[in-house]
């Protein structure tokens, strides 16, 4: 890779899907067998993410069901993020479909208030926002040591930067979205209207460096240098390490749900993209935000509806025990 340019366009290569140089002896089932296995036991403080932080906004709750466990969050009137049982104590009503009223969660069915402390049975979840996604620590789920705030991975500074969050729904498990964002190299083959030329330069069971391009338009492509790494076992992080767009992160992180109606577990992908970049012109890409998000949310859409295949597909194979490897 090069030092960052005057313009950051290439024109890549005309070369055929078809007659892209095959990864699959480089993309070994053992490689990323590894890798996930070095994920999985890192650990979590048993903090999940619970959605953007966004979604959970003022004057209205938000909820989620992870690992089975019914979850509501809201703010309070300073904004502060609570969380915490998602079933109304005195007769199940579900919170989140009841009001916030100055701050306070009020069940639609009798009325009970919350403050976000314990009461008439009711139990607070500990609740952080990072300012991008919001976290909820359910201690009887992870079973690990907790930890007062979530391993937050590094990313530019929010003042400078561009974010959005996109989610989805797979039927599949954690490590099943894990494993798909461990292996790089079935980038530019699965989605070749994004990616070209995908090379990895650098192996290691806690890093994997790739030298890929980002397809614009035709043959126009930004080269780049990514960076991946699994800070834990629901978490997976591409940094670009140089080329356009340095600094940038893709957390992708996979939030356990629960079985869905077929009794098959189901996961949240939750993926936010932070990006950040010298250039004079990126100030109006960020005062453009508001415009900026959904393309940004549908490009990762259009990546995970492709993702989220392979995650199923592994799953599927998985439970049957034919999984290569």
């Amino acid at each position: 890779m090069t030092a960052r340019t005057r313009y950051p366009l290439r024109l890549g290569r005309r070369t055929a899907w078809e007659a892209q140089r095959p990864t699959w002896r480089d993309a070994r089932p053992g490689l990323i067998a590894e890798a996930l296995a070095h994920a999985l036991a890192q650990p979590t403080g048993n903090w999940y993410v619970l959605g953007a932080s966004t979604d959970v906004a003022r004057g209205r709750p938000f909820g989620r069901t992870i690992g089975g466990a019914e979850v509501v969050a809201w703010r309070d009137r300073a904004g502060r993020l609570l969380a915490g049982q998602g079933a109304c104590p005195h007769l199940g009503a579900p919170l989140a479909e009841s009001r916030v009223r100055c701050g306070r969660l009020v069940c639609h069915w009798h009325g009970l208030a919350l403050d976000g402390r314990p009461f008439a049975g009711w139990q607070p979840f500990p609740a952080h926002d990072d300012g991008v996604l919001a976290w909820v620590r359910l201690d009887e789920l992870g079973g690990e040591e907790p930890t007062t705030a979530p391993h937050v991975p590094e990313r530019p500074e929010t003042d400078r930067a561009l974010s959005a969050v996109f989610t989805g729904t797979g039927r599949c498990e954690p490590q099943d979205v894990v494993a798909n964002r461990l292996d790089p190299w079935h980038g530019a083959w699965f989605h070749p209207y994004s990616f070209v030329d995908l090379t990895v330069v650098a192996v290691a069971p806690e890093r994997l460096t790739v030298d890929v391009s980002f397809r614009v338009a035709g043959r126009a492509v930004v080269p780049v240098r990514a960076v991946f790494t699994a800070p834990g076992p629901r978490t997976v992080t591409m940094l670009i390490a140089e080329g356009e767009g340095r600094g940038s992160v893709v957390e992708t992180h996979a939030t356990p749900l629960g079985p869905g109606p077929d009794g098959a577990p189901r996961t949240a992908v939750i993926e936010a993209v932070v990006a950040t970049s010298n250039r004079p012109g990126f100030a109006l890409a960020r005062a453009a935000a508001p415009l900026a998000r959904p393309l940004m949310r549908a490009a990762a859409g259009r990546l995970w509806r492709d993702d989220m295949a392979y995650a199923e597909r592994r799953h599927t194979l998985r439970a049957r025990n034919t999984f290569p490897g």
